[in-house]
């Protein structure tokens, strides 16, 4: 979900050339969901499942486009959500009736053999379980990947670890790490490839889009306390759909008009139709709940371990994982010859 900037943030289209040997701090719940709403069957809709019926879209995804990150240079760490804030269930809530809604409808749909309609519908009906984090997480540690665990939301985290300097960017298709102050925001990194325009037989190509806090702050005229501001007229995950009456322009007028977070919101309190007050989730996204002092572990890449996972345990196919496990071998040998070569 997230902050709607489009046709307000420019970005900047680049190759994932221009990745390599950058660290980047993955929001893993955002790129899990991208995987478990497109790895799907094309015609009933139904994301890919293990001979015992358990979904394991997701660990196709996560294995296959980490190890091409991995592959093209890249350095990635994976942030895992930790408990989110209380004014937020609200919208989990209504998160969740609008999945059975969709789910619903997505079995209606199949039933008529309305296939675009089916399609979409299923993504809608998208859910992250526990069980499928842990998964994750057990992958990643196979893989010898590092992930952290966010005391609250991921997003906050990966800003931190790249405000910090431990990562590069954030690589996350919500806009909402800006406002937490994540100097360089990489979308599009989980999906590049070819992408279905809705509703059509056609496609376009996706590639990874630099957002750098800095250009986009110089760009608007406004400050990092504006940029917050901002984003809250025009709607995050904690006020959905922004203040009525306002798109993204005329909310920017909003702020360069008004200058302070107190008059910003003054003038905007008589259309305010949330429970939570504008100055919670401004304070929220100033000092969130994170671990300033995280560190990113790499662990030890151990074939047999993910082929256990994901061949033995949940049936994938014994070539395919192997050979993406063969290019992982050569990339992580040459990385063990290129640090003993320092350490000598």
């Amino acid at each position: 979900m997230g902050i709607s900037f489009s046709g307000l943030i420019p970005g900047k289209e680049i190759s994932f050339d221009y990745l390599q040997n950058r660290s980047i701090a993955i929001d893993s719940s955002n790129v899990l969901y991208q995987f478990l709403s497109t790895i799907r069957d094309r015609f009933t809709g139904e994301p890919l499942k293990d001979s015992n019926g358990r979904v394991t879209s997701h660990l196709s995804g996560l294995f296959y486009r980490t190890a091409r990150l991995i592959s093209n240079g890249m350095e990635v760490t994976y942030v895992f959500d930790g408990e989110m804030p209380k004014f937020k269930k609200h919208t989990m809530e209504a998160r969740v009736k609008l999945r059975e809604e969709a789910r619903k409808k997505w079995k209606q749909a199949l039933a008529e053999g309305r296939a675009e309609d089916v399609r979409r519908y299923a993504q809608a009906a998208t859910r992250l379980t526990p069980e499928m984090i842990e998964e994750a997480k057990k992958l990643l540690d196979a893989m010898g990947v590092a992930w952290v665990q966010a005391p609250s939301e991921a997003e906050a985290q990966a800003a931190c670890l790249a405000d910090s300097g431990k990562t590069w960017a954030v690589g996350s298709q919500d806009w909402d790490c800006l406002l937490f102050r994540a100097p360089r925001l990489i979308r599009n990194l989980t999906i590049s490839g070819r992408k279905k325009l809705p509703g059509r037989q056609a496609y376009v190509q996706v590639k990874p889009e630099l957002v750098e806090l800095s250009v986009v702050l110089k760009g608007l005229g406004i400050n990092k306390e504006q940029m917050i501001c901002l984003g809250i007229l025009i709607g995050t995950d904690y006020n959905p759909g922004g203040v009525r009456g306002l798109g993204p322009k005329t909310a920017l007028k909003t702020v360069k008009e008004n200058k302070t977070p107190h008059k910003i919101f003054s003038s905007i309190r008589d259309d305010w139709n949330f429970e939570i007050l504008p100055e919670v989730i401004f304070d929220f996204f100033k000092k969130p709940p994170v671990d300033k002092d995280a560190k990113i572990k790499h662990g030890s890449f151990e074939p047999e371990a993910v082929k256990k996972l994901m061949v033995d345990e949940h049936g994938f196919s014994d070539d395919r994982i192997g050979s993406a496990l063969d290019k992982l071998k050569g990339i992580d040998k040459n990385k063990s010859q290129s640090k003993l070569g320092k350490f000598f």
